[in-house]
């Protein structure tokens, strides 16, 4: 060895054999030729080689001069570097180099030369390969840890690995360098921050895109010396996110990407990193908490993360940040919901409550997200997503944001199509979904045109697509309209008729655009125009579209046959989508890609095309229902029992036989029919005769063969079948026969000269029949008709009573129970209305002496004879008939003038009366006779009798006529601006007159100055006048002041000289005037115009008398609370169906909106006027539910009396001294008798409790047997049974309420970390508690409203429907003639299955 160091200090190289000097004075080819024969014999070379290593130790020294290492050649370098590494193998683990300066110099010059492994396609690359890997297998990088420059050397190390690698490189090359670089880490004792920087920049998503072949090396590196690296992985964090010192490295902006793809590399890389996250979801910083919250939804939504298992603290945490303050962090929260649903679903219970509280977010976007995260994992796989997650879709359907509704309604479409269409999943997936349908239809109620276009587009793409072949398409359709809910059915039909109406408007449009030009045909296009643009969305813009379609029309001759062959009712499906492509092409252009003409016009053609239906679809559809008849149909399979099937079927083709009569026109569709008419199933026969009543116009020329078989079979009908089909098939007869007079008097004369009143149950169709040939034909029957009314009807039918009714306790009993006897009464008294009806004037006092006899039916309770033989639910049935014939008859102008004031109020308090199916079925009756403008605006007025009704459902229907009402006659006076002669019938506001003068006459109303009359009159005006005043358009409420003054200078017409008449009128205007005062600020400006008050209620103003008198008591003036009327937001739109029996859920501000207007919510500062109203129908409008109601104390104030709830008892004194309003007064005798009964019934009896009699005095109607007390006022004996509610129904409301206020405070979601629900059920219990004791309190005699609940029998739920069970075939069905025009069917009440909570868009 002395030897060996000897020779090294002599300094002396020695080369290998053949290998000459190499130095600078030889060619730089040569010096390469020499050097390689050096690599070789190194390369030779072992470490057991101890004289070989000693002889080149100079050389090896040598070869680590600067000569070499700054050499300018590169293949110098390149051999020279190769030389050195064999040189660190072969001395290892000495290296020859002793000085720091000169290892470094060596280290930096070899990883240099490492840059030349970026081109591999390079001839040096095998050498470039070979250096990397005698490096990386001999650790020779290991030496430098001794150096104080060792960070320098290894960073620029790691730099040039990961800027050479690249994807020309094979696995080799990417093993040795994960090797090399991870020896460093894992054998080292630091990896400065330089180092750390150097590896985590490329994970970085900007250099990760840039260079993935360095991403996955330092992945690769990252897995490999996880464990080494990993404390300085969490001090850096720690140093980042704990202590905020970005300035320890240039990665401190990117510390969130950073830790995501750690987490994907290896989670143990960041155990404790994590909970530091947890810290940060807290920080007070927005953008902080919003990129920490954008890290974790992708950590905890990744598909194979096990996060939300592993750390539940951090995934509470990270929920928590759903109801964050900050609305970008919620978003986000949101988004990351689909993920999480779709790859991790059994988190989804966990993310059920906050996204509920989110789709209640203030926010449109999160709501919107919401349902977008909902439905994307729903179409995924409906597994993912529980019912809970699809109902918050389908409360979003109702949102106030536009966006937001559409997302929902399409979303829920598109699950609808791939679950129940397509059926993916099979049929438990399609029956989780079913209700889908239903909903998507529902909102067809709405008044928005957006909604309604949008479901016209959803049923036409996703429920029955039209680019189903034809025989398809009408099964689809045949099967959905078997299944879908009433109310569906009803808006399935609306959308129809609506679509039907608009092509009526188009064709007419076209056919004034034909005519020559002239002022007048311009007038008509405009108004034409106007009608159009109402049926499109955003109808200001849509206007200025419409009239120019118009004049494209005009001008372009094409155009306007494509459009009248779309519009014919001859067109077929496939033309439809011809004329529908050919003008939209035409109308387009290539240059202007956004057309809003083009779009509005595309809206058009979507409405008017017929895509569904023409006569081959009508032909296919009865093909359908056949096979359905033969039971070789799939009815079973498709979930719908055979029989349902069939009825569906046959409405559905009654429904479209309105709306397409000439796709009926087939011979083999009217055979089918005729098949029909022979079935034993009542209800098919019956839709078959209507839709040969509306189909069969060209009958008798076109299919004359089917004439000759029809005319028996109705014939037949007429004389002997049910009465309804005998009523179809008279009208068919008229519809289709031209010798019509001859058939009817085949039919007339042995019907009747056969009326035999000795054989009731035959009377029926007989009457039936004769009645509507009286309303077709009275002329030819003139004679006769009178003769049978005269003598048969009135003397022999209705002035006897044969049979003696059933004694029972019940007010109402179903059809099959009712005694034919009264079933041919009821046909007796349509016949005498349907006889004047047809007549139309009154010159032989044909229609004073019905008025007389429906009155006098009236008067007695509907026992006519006043023998007692008649049942209570008989008497019921003979009211409503009498009171709903009244109506019938004021719709035509005539009778109308005729009828006296007296039979008015009479008619008007049958809304009052004791049997619930009496006041709902008279007040649809009178709703729709209004809602059609038939009946005198003086009718609308009776519904502010409806303030009395004890129960909450009947208020609330009142309240949505009046509503309706109101707005169609304000949309009729908008439409028709000509019609101001005609404003007095029309005007809403001048409904008030006849408000107050029905008032004045109510029997309730006996003692002028009596608190508790008064208030109830306060109520009755403020029923109405919230409605009227909730727009004060044209100062409206001036214009009401100014009639209420007026009406205080006359006199009641009615009794001009009855001072307490006039009194009582003086009194109420004042009520009147105090509720105008204390509601508006705009009663005392100058009223627009003078109001012209009705000359038969009131005498002409006395200009010398001023009546400044106050006539009401002081203590009245604590009643009027000021405030506004509410914005009425219920049902506007003419089409809407209203809510019918049956109970519905509703808010405490619904409830409260029903009380007496003394309470919180007339007054604005009052917490609930910040919201909506809420009534009783499904499809009102509201703000999306997330702010919680703010309960006001004032709300439980014991001056506030709800409406129908019960009164406190007054003193035995007050008792005495105040009437009892007109009930009868038992005897005393019959007070334990009837407490006997009571508790019989309760024990025994399970009646209809809606049917039961009240346990306490009439109302109104004087005594027939029991003595009056002394102490009853002879005033107020006239009038009406007191309304008698069902308890049970009373409790189930009570039910409802509270759901709804359960509902309400979850509806309160939190907007900011830490928001509660303001208010809760404590700030109800003291209302709660007032109510109950007020009920121990009351008594029968003193309140008004509801009985109290011990003295009733048990009830059944009341009757459900859109007509009360009842009075469904015998009444509402056996309609006059003119309600049978179409959409009679559509316009019946839905019920209230379909409605969940208060009306419209949800908040």
């Amino acid at each position: 060895m002395a030897h060996s160091k000897a020779r090294a200090a002599d300094g002396k190289v020695t080369y290998p054999p053949g290998v000459k000097e190499i130095s600078d004075k030889i060619s730089k080819e040569e010096m390469v030729r020499r050097l390689k024969m050096v690599v070789k014999t190194f390369m030779d070379m072992d470490q057991d080689s101890e004289e070989e290593k000693e002889l080149y130790l100079n050389l090896a020294l040598h070869l680590a001069s600067d000569f070499f290492l700054k050499h300018p050649d590169k293949d110098v370098r390149l051999l020279v570097a190769c030389c050195l590494a064999d040189i660190f193998r072969i001395y290892a683990p000495e290296a020859p180099y002793t000085s720091p300066d000169k290892l470094k110099d060596i280290f930096m010059f070899i990883t240099r030369q490492l840059k030349g492994l970026e081109d591999t396609k390079s001839a040096q690359f095998n050498r470039y390969f070979y250096l990397l890997e005698n490096i990386a297998w001999v650790k020779s990088y290991n030496i430098c840890f001794e150096l104080e420059d060792s960070n320098e050397i290894f960073t620029q190390l790691y730099r040039t690995l990961f800027q050479v690698i690249n994807n020309g490189h094979n696995q080799k090359v990417h093993m040795h360098m994960v090797d090399l670089m991870s020896s460093i880490i894992c054998e080292g004792d630091t990896v400065s921050q330089e180092l750390l920087d150097t590896v985590l920049v490329n994970l970085v998503p900007a250099h990760k895109n840039l260079n993935k072949q360095a991403y996955d090396l330092a992945k690769a590196l990252l897995k490999r010396t996880a464990q080494a690296i990993e404390p300085y992985i969490t001090n850096f964090f720690n140093q980042v996110l704990m202590l905020g010192k970005t300035s320890v490295s240039d990665l401190s902006e990117h510390v969130f990407d950073l830790i995501l793809e750690l987490y994907n590399i290896d989670s143990h890389l960041l155990l404790s990193v994590l909970p530091q996250l947890e810290f940060k979801l807290k920080s007070n910083d927005n953008d902080e908490r919003l990129q920490v919250v954008k890290l974790l939804a992708k950590m905890f939504g990744a598909k194979d993360s096990e996060l939300a298992a592993q750390n539940k603290p951090l995934w509470q945490c990270y929920l928590g940040r759903f109801n964050d303050i900050h609305v970008p962090i919620r978003l986000e929260c949101v988004k990351f919901a689909s993920h999480c649903l779709m790859n991790h679903p059994d988190l989804a219970k966990d993310l059920t409550e906050y996204l509920k509280v989110r789709s209640h977010d203030p926010e449109e976007a999160i709501r919107h997200d919401v349902i977008v995260s909902i439905v994307t994992a729903a179409k995924k796989d409906l597994a993912l997503v529980n019912d809970a997650l699809l109902n918050f879709v389908k409360e979003r359907t109702l949102d106030k944001r536009w966006r937001v509704r559409k997302e929902a309604m399409m979303g829920l479409a598109s699950i609808y199509r791939k679950y129940s269409l397509q059926g993916e999943g099979g049929r438990e997936a399609s029956k989780q979904i079913s209700w889908i349908k239903d909903k998507l239809l529902h909102i067809y109620y709405q008044n928005s045109i957006d909604d309604r276009l949008l479901v016209e587009r959803i049923f036409a793409q996703y429920m029955v697509p039209h680019n189903l072949e034809t025989t398809e398409r009408m099964k689809c359709l045949y099967y959905l309209y078997a299944t879908l809910d009433p109310n569906a059915v009803k808006a399935l039909n609306e959308m129809w008729k609506c679509q039907n109406m608009l092509r009526h408007n188009v064709k007419d449009l076209l056919d004034l655009v034909k005519q020559p030009k002239s002022e007048a045909s311009s007038k008509a296009v405009f108004a034409k125009v106007m009608v159009i643009t109402r049926n499109l969305p955003d109808p200001g813009k849509a206007q200025d579209f419409v009239k120019k379609l118009a004049q494209v029309l005009d001008d372009d001759e094409r155009i306007r046959d494509q459009l009248e062959t779309l519009v014919s009712p001859s067109c077929s499906c496939k033309q439809a989508e011809v004329c529908v492509r050919d003008i939209t092409k035409k109308l387009g252009s290539p240059k202007q890609p956004s057309n809003p003409f083009l779009e509005m016009v595309k809206f058009l053609l979507e409405r008017i095309a017929p895509v569904h239906i023409d006569t081959e679809s009508i032909s296919a559809l009865i093909k359908q229902v056949n096979k359905s008849i033969d039971g070789t149909a799939d009815d079973e399979e498709e979930g719908v029992p055979t029989e349902e099937a069939i009825r569906a079927g046959l409405e559905l083709l009654k429904v479209l036989s309105f709306t397409h009569p000439v796709s009926f026109h087939s011979a083999e569709t009217f055979e089918s029919l005729l098949g029909c008419l022979k079935m034993d199933d009542e209800k098919v026969a019956e839709a078959a005769l209507q839709i040969f009543k509306n189909t069969g116009s060209k009958m008798e020329e076109s299919f004359p063969h089917i004439k000759s078989v029809l005319l028996p079979v109705l014939q037949a009908k007429a004389k002997r079948g049910p009465p309804r089909q005998a009523k179809y098939a008279i009208h068919c007869i008229h519809a289709m026969f031209s010798n019509r007079d001859t058939h009817f008097a085949q039919i007339f004369e042995p019907l009747h000269k056969s009326l035999d009143p000795a054989n009731l149950e035959q009377l029926i169709t007989p009457l039936t029949t004769l009645g509507h040939l009286a309303l077709l034909a009275p002329e030819q029957f003139a004679a006769p008709l009178k003769s049978l009314v005269a003598n048969f009807i009135v003397k022999d039918l209705l002035m006897n009573d044969r049979i003696p009714g059933k004694k029972t306790t019940k007010l109402w009993v179903p059809d099959e129970e009712v005694s034919p006897e009264t079933l041919a009464k009821i046909q007796g008294i349509k016949l005498m209305v349907r006889w004047l009806l047809g007549v139309k004037n009154n010159q032989s006092k044909s229609g004073n002496s019905t008025l007389r006899m429906l009155t006098a039916i009236l008067h007695s309770d509907g026992d006519l004879t006043e023998q007692g033989k008649m049942g209570k639910p008989d008497m019921s049935r003979l009211r409503l008939a009498a009171a709903c014939a009244l109506l019938k008859l004021a719709q035509e102008p005539c009778y109308h003038e005729i009828i006296t004031l007296e039979q008015y109020q009479l008619c008007a308090l049958v809304i009052n009366d004791e049997c619930y199916q009496v006041r709902q079925c008279f007040a649809q009756k009178l709703h729709r006779g209004l809602c059609r403008l038939r009946l005198p605006l003086e009718y609308l007025a009776v519904f502010a009798l409806c303030a009395k009704d004890p129960v909450k459902e009947r208020r609330a229907h009142a309240r949505q006529c009046l509503v309706k009402n109101v707005n169609i006659r304000r949309e009729y006076l908008k439409q028709h601006a000509a019609v101001s002669e005609k404003l007095f019938s029309l005007l809403p506001e001048y409904v008030v007159p006849y408000t107050i003068h029905l008032l004045v006459h109510d029997p309730d109303y006996v003692k002028v100055q009596d608190i508790e009359q008064l208030k109830e009159i306060k109520e009755s005006l403020w029923f109405v006048l919230e409605i009227i005043m909730a727009k004060n358009e044209n100062n409206s409420h001036a214009f009401i002041r100014k009639m209420v003054e007026n009406i205080k200078q006359t006199k009641d017409a009615q009794a001009p000289n009855d001072t307490k008449i006039n009194e009582k009128l003086y009194t109420v205007c004042d009520v009147a005037m105090n509720i105008i005062m204390s509601k508006s600020t705009t009663y005392s400006l100058e009223s627009p115009k003078d109001p012209v008050l009705p000359s038969r209620y009131f005498t002409k103003p006395d200009k010398n008398f001023s009546n400044t008198k106050n006539y009401l008591p002081p203590e009245m003036k604590a009643f009027f609370t000021p405030g506004k009327p509410k914005a009425a937001n219920v049902l506007g739109a003419v089409n809407k169906p209203l809510s019918s029996a049956g109970k519905q859920l509703q808010s405490k501000a619904s409830r409260m909106e029903t009380a007496s207007n003394d309470d919180s919510t007339s007054n604005p500062s009052s917490p609930q006027r910040s919201k909506t109203r809420l009534d009783s129908t499904e499809m009102d409008h509201s703000e999306n539910e997330d702010i919680s109601l703010k309960r006001g104390d004032n709300a439980d104030k014991d001056g506030e009396k709800p409406r129908g709830r019960k009164r406190g008892v007054a003193s035995s004194d007050d008792q005495d001294s105040k009437p009892k309003r007109g009930r009868k007064k038992a005897a005393a005798n019959t007070t334990a008798t009837a407490e006997t009964e009571d508790q019989w019934n309760e024990d025994n009896k399970p009646e209809d409790e809606q049917n039961s009699p009240p346990k306490k005095g009439r109302r109104g109607r004087p005594p027939k047997t029991a003595t009056p007390s002394q102490d009853t006022p002879t005033k107020g004996k006239r009038g009406r049974k007191r309304a008698a509610p069902p308890p049970e129904e009373e409790e189930e409301e009570e039910r409802g309420e509270e759901e709804a206020e359960e509902e309400e405070e979850d509806d309160g979601s939190s907007e900011n970390l830490e928001v509660k629900a303001r208010g809760g059920r404590q700030a109800r219990a003291p209302r709660r508690s007032q109510q109950s004791s007020e009920s121990a309190e009351s008594t029968p005699q003193k309140r008004r409203g509801r009985p109290p609940k011990s003295a009733q029998p048990p009830a059944k739920k009341p009757v459900r429907g859109g007509r009360s069970k009842a009075a469904a075939a015998k009444d509402e069905s056996e309609e006059e003639e003119e309600e049978d025009e179409e959409g009679e069917e559509q316009e019946e009440e839905p019920t209230p299955k379909g409605r969940k909570k208060a009306a419209g868009r949800r908040r």
